[in-house]
């Protein structure tokens, strides 16, 4: 039995800290813009070191691949690799933390997930964390541990953690103005932590995002990352079911979206250790978005 997206769209509108995470609502219009050329292209490269705008530099010049703007400028959108691609997946893991939430973790509710990051390094999964501001800042040792292990990389979620259009599962929404300083100061959470491999890559909270909000973010200079496998850990209680509905869901080149929160998707882990030796029997090999988005531009 799976977990449906209905169900988890459900679950999200009572306001816990993975609100809309991992469902839909996106305009997905745009995904796939043509690669901006250049020196990027290199960064697909396994032994290079990422850089984003704020993160501190690594010990290569060398860039991530990134997508060329869209029409008028608007942030491009990647949500997969090509339908050619290899037998690879991109396993992606939300941190989220909105801005209003630290009476909660003062309480001890746990936003983190070191085990599970415990067990991606373990199994060598390499990785992909799509990390808000406000995680870095309660977490900034576990921030810099992940954004300094090759087998990682981080992306952007956002500070706040705030919708960037209105009606997103309940969501409070970011004003027009201020969402690209909202990404930026996640950037410079990163940098402050001291993480070293970031990308410049950005997930919208919730996954929802219209042409406004593509046009807003457009100063930050990032390509909005979304996905084309919704894993369903969201508030789950049954690892398998995760398991199965994210085995039933790849496809070469896949994107999964899942969750690095304890308190909110508490059977991750679980789940992952069902998943990664499936798909390793199905003949697929892991990579981080960096290198599923360049294995579409060779």
């Amino acid at each position: 039995m799976t977990i449906s997206v209905r169900k988890l769209t459900a679950l999200a509108i009572l306001g816990t800290v993975l609100v809309g995470c991992g469902g839909g609502g996106s305009d997905t219009s745009r995904e796939g813009a043509a690669h901006a050329p250049g020196p990027s292209r290199a960064a697909g490269h396994p032994d290079a070191t990422p850089s984003a705008p704020g993160a501190s530099p690594g010990p290569s010049t060398r860039r991530p691949p990134t997508l060329a703007p869209g029409p008028g400028g608007l942030t491009p959108v990647f949500a997969r690799g090509p339908k050619s691609a290899a037998r690879v997946v991109a396993l992606t893991f939300d941190a989220d933390m909105t801005a209003d939430q630290g009476p909660r973790a003062a309480r001890g509710e746990h936003f983190d997930n070191p085990s599970l990051i415990g067990t991606l390094r373990r199994l060598k999964v390499p990785s992909t964390v799509f990390m808000t501001g406000r995680w870095a800042e309660e977490y900034p040792a576990q921030a810099k541990a992940i954004g300094n292990d090759p087998n990682f990389e981080i992306a952007n979620h956002s500070y706040s953690h705030y919708s960037f259009k209105p009606d997103c599962y309940g969501l409070p929404v970011i004003r027009k103005r201020d969402q690209a300083a909202d990404v930026r100061r996640a950037f410079d959470a990163f940098r402050k932590a001291g993480a070293r491999n970031v990308v410049p890559y950005f997930r919208f909270p919730g996954g929802c995002y219209d042409d406004a909000a593509l046009k807003s973010l457009a100063p930050a200079k990032v390509t909005a990352v979304q996905w084309d496998v919704v894993s369903g850990d969201a508030f789950a209680k049954d690892p398998d079911a995760v398991a199965e509905q994210v085995l039933a869901g790849v496809k070469p080149g896949s994107l999964v979206v899942m969750h690095c929160t304890r308190s909110a998707a508490p059977v991750t882990e679980q789940a992952i250790e069902k998943v990664v030796p499936q798909l390793r029997a199905r003949g697929y090999r892991f990579v981080k978005v960096s290198e599923l988005m360049a294995d579409g531009l060779d």
